[in-house]
């Protein structure tokens, strides 16, 4: 529970700094584009985060397998969010240079997430085969 705490803490102050700084720029479409992402993406990332609860770390672990609420239907959301959130900070900036540090994350998620899913299948066998089956990423 505290690491959750200390999650939504960091989130909702990065946030509030940011719509904070966002302020002080006019709003143009791709301001509102990003900002239109960005919003709902860190808002499901902040609840992605949430719902994992105790199985969050940041190495490969397999200590319960989470397949309640985003973890339904999306293996990893708390990648897809971020890489929204990323994706959408980079189109509110319109820095497209930025775009490099994007493609490098999205092959670096992957790679991690196999190594999660090999870890999970591992401990938790046809159950977590099962649960792979019925979800995206």
């Amino acid at each position: 529970m505290r690491a959750n705490v200390v999650t939504f803490v960091i989130i909702i102050f990065g946030a509030i700094v940011l719509l904070w700084r966002a302020t002080a720029f006019p709003l143009t479409p791709s301001r509102v584009a990003g900002l239109a992402i960005g919003v709902p993406a860190l808002l499901l990332l902040l609840t992605a985060r949430i719902q994992l609860g105790r199985a969050f770390s940041v190495r490969a672990k397999a200590s319960n397998l989470v397949t309640t609420g985003l973890y339904s239907r999306i293996r990893n959301p708390i990648y897809v969010f971020s890489a929204l959130t990323i994706l959408s900070v980079i189109i509110w900036s319109g820095q497209f240079a930025f775009l490099l540090i994007f493609a490098i994350l999205i092959p670096v998620q992957i790679v991690r997430s196999r190594k999660e899913s090999a870890v999970l299948e591992a401990k938790f066998g046809d159950e977590y085969r099962e649960y792979k089956r019925k979800t995206w990423f």
